[in-house]
């Protein structure tokens, strides 16, 4: 809170250790949920796939590779001159793409006759066919159809858009119909329409990449492959090219992630569009792999692959030069460097059950429920809680004076008490602590036992007397704003957070229920507060 500094100055010169003491006074009171953990500050989450993507962007820009967009959306006449007799087992793998055909719309008497009843106007159905005619030859786009409708008739869209539905079953019975346009299933197939248009035009030697989706129509979707998945892909155009390129480019490349040896071996498969014998793959070693549970525990695995394009794919679009082309799985790569062992849940941790919540995260989400809204509540709080604090194992019956002062321009005295006989001013649980221990909420006694859950878990700082206190304080300012003179609150066996004042947001609780986790805070808490308003 601000203060005032002409104040400390003659204060420290008269007395600097009382000056220094009283510098508390400028720390005011804090409502409980504006106290850590509760409070922090909160930051974003950056996917591992994405968070790889920048990496490889980086790399690639680092060693002088340019950055492009190649074509996503192609022709499948590319694919067979790209890929010449192997186009057919390519195209297999491809996703078409389909449209709705445009219908025929006629506009007969019966259908004029639905429009009126619908509207309750006399249509003239001249603009309308007008409409539908220039729809159908694509100089009116799907969207603006019920707009311009409802414009010619003079009728609001939701009208329109229900004669649609009602009257012209001909937009019902429309199916998708597929044309020769595709998804692109590898990135070679963007490569080749780039280069052809800058090949010829740029000094050599050409460095480009390109980190971008691809698709391919998989059997289906397990822990090694997804319908759609990341290329991290790029081409080296130069008069002069060999094998040895490739191997510097990938070496030079995946030594930023971390791998440090490097073996190529010339791949089986022999695609066409490359150069006989230069199709390559390139194994590479890292540490972080070895003795793990995956099938490369021995620290190599197949991570790139990269070839030099044949100039007989090259010839169909008039590249002149030699290309390398290298490639590799963004997916594959980030599941090395983030530890994963199936790429459904690295890619979607949502809907494959990694999602994860730690135990900071669960602790910031445990509030108090009712908290004073006032400072001098505050203070009735924190003298309740030292009042406790300092006669918790007093026989009763017993009642000690917690906090005498203004509240709301009202006298008001509160105390601690115990009526009954034969046992102490606070239960057991009194100074029990909410912590958060490996996903689960625990309320526990500061003592050797529970040591470990309090230094290696998550401590709210919130004990059950503290959340009793905060309840009894806010419980007292509404008896003073209603004018009640007397005020009585009990707290007995604790089973539920709600039994200490405090709750937690319900997506929360069901994070740890479906993790099967718990919240234990029973326990004996057996502290009753009294208070008098005059």
């Amino acid at each position: 809170m601000k203060f005032d500094p002409q104040k400390y100055r003659e204060l420290a010169e008269k007395d600097f250790e009382m000056a220094w003491k009283a510098g508390k006074e400028i720390l005011a009171e804090r409502n409980p949920n504006e106290l850590y953990p509760r409070v922090g500050l909160s930051f974003g989450k950056e996917h591992p796939l994405f968070s790889t993507i920048q990496k490889l962007r980086e790399a690639y820009l680092s060693i002088g590779f340019s950055e492009v967009v190649n074509p996503l959306i192609v022709e499948d006449v590319h694919v067979r001159k790209q890929f010449g007799r192997e186009a057919l087992a390519v195209l297999d793998r491809c996703f078409y793409l389909a449209t709705l055909p445009k219908p025929n719309v006629g506009m007969s008497a019966e259908k004029v006759k639905q429009i009126e009843e619908i509207t309750g106007k006399k249509v003239n159905p001249d603009p309308l066919r007008e409409i539908f005619h220039r729809y159908k030859k694509g100089e009116v786009d799907g969207d603006d159809l019920s707009y311009l409708i409802a414009d010619i008739l003079g009728v609001d869209d939701i009208t329109a858009v229900r004669i649609l539905d009602e009257v012209f079953p001909e937009f019902k019975e429309l199916k998708p119909q597929a044309g020769s346009l595709t998804l692109r299933s590898h990135m070679t197939t963007g490569w080749f329409i780039t280069l052809s248009h800058i090949a010829d035009k740029l000094p050599l030697p050409i460095k480009l990449f390109s980190i971008d989706r691809c698709f391919r129509r998989e059997q289906g979707e397990d822990a090694t492959r997804l319908y759609t998945y990341f290329s991290a892909s790029c081409v080296l155009v130069d008069e002069e090219l060999s094998v040895d390129d490739g191997k510097a480019v990938a070496e030079a490349l995946l030594r930023q992630f971390g791998f440090e040896n490097f073996r190529f071996k010339k791949d089986e498969k022999r695609s066409k569009y490359y150069i006989p014998d230069t199709q390559t793959e390139v194994f590479a070693f890292h540490p972080k792999l070895v003795g793990s549970t995956t099938k490369y525990s021995d620290g190599w695995i197949e991570i790139a692959t990269f070839g030099i394009y044949s100039p007989t794919a090259l010839a169909e679009y008039d590249i002149p030069y030699p290309v390398m082309n290298l490639g590799l799985g963004v997916e594959r790569l980030a599941m090395i460097l983030h530890g994963y062992d199936d790429v459904r849940k690295m890619v979607y941790p949502q809907i494959h059950g990694e999602i994860k919540l730690s135990d900071l995260d669960i602790a910031r989400e445990i509030k108090v429920r009712e908290v004073p809204q006032t400072s001098v509540g505050l203070k009735i709080a924190q003298s309740i809680v030292e009042t406790a604090e300092e006669h918790a194992s007093e026989p009763s019956p017993c009642s000690f004076l917690a906090f005498e002062g203004e509240l709301m321009g009202r006298r008001v005295r509160v105390y601690v008490v115990e009526e009954e006989e034969n046992t102490k001013l606070c239960g057991p649980a009194y100074a029990n602590e909410v912590v958060v221990y490996k996903g689960d909420i625990y309320g526990i006694p500061r003592t050797k036992k529970w040591r470990s859950y309090f230094e290696e878990g998550v401590q709210t700082g919130i004990r059950y007397i503290d959340g009793f206190a905060y309840l009894a304080a806010r419980r007292i300012e509404n008896a003073a704003m209603k004018g009640e003179k007397e005020l009585k609150i009990k707290a007995r066996v604790v089973e539920n957070l709600s039994d200490i004042n405090l709750h937690i947001h319900e997506n929360v609780r069901r994070y740890i229920l479906w993790k099967k986790g718990k919240i234990d805070v029973r326990g004996p808490l057996f502290v009753t507060m009294k208070a008098e308003i005059e």
